[in-house]
């Protein structure tokens, strides 16, 4: 097992076919473009988790700053392939990205998960201790 940070169009492909398990409303050609835009606009970083030379668990966060958490981590997308669930590398995956985290001077890591992803909240909640905090709103304009 090992994990990478995938920084390249090449490396952003041969995660696709993974984060599309959680991003299902994209398309290569979208998810490509907004990896690429995020990427330069904003820091986004891509992780990902090998296992026998193949993806098997994928995430991607930001760096950043606001008023109410100061300088944290925002967990975009954390996602394990479905042929490789329940052997711990949504939980390697993520600890990852604690340490990643703390070596680069922030130290809260926070995400969002759908409203219908009760197991993803027992995960978050129950083994790695995260706090439920607020309910994020959208709206569209």
């Amino acid at each position: 097992m090992k994990i990478k940070e995938l920084t390249n169009e090449s490396e952003w492909k041969q995660a696709f076919p993974v984060m599309k398990q959680l991003r299902t409303h994209l398309d290569e050609k979208t998810y490509l473009d907004l990896v690429k835009e995020s990427q330069e606009k904003d820091d986004y970083k891509m992780f990902a988790l090998f296992e026998e030379g193949k993806i098997a668990a994928v995430t991607g966060f930001m760096p950043m700053v606001t008023l109410y958490n100061g300088r944290f981590i925002w967990v975009c997308d954390l996602v394990t392939d479905q042929n490789q669930r329940s052997k711990n590398y949504g939980e390697q995956l993520l600890s990852y990205v604690h340490k990643w985290a703390q070596e680069n001077g922030y130290h809260l890591v926070s995400l969002s998960s759908g409203l219908q992803r009760a197991d993803a909240h027992r995960f978050y909640e129950e083994k790695m201790n995260y706090d439920k905090t607020s309910y994020v709103f959208v709206k569209k304009v």
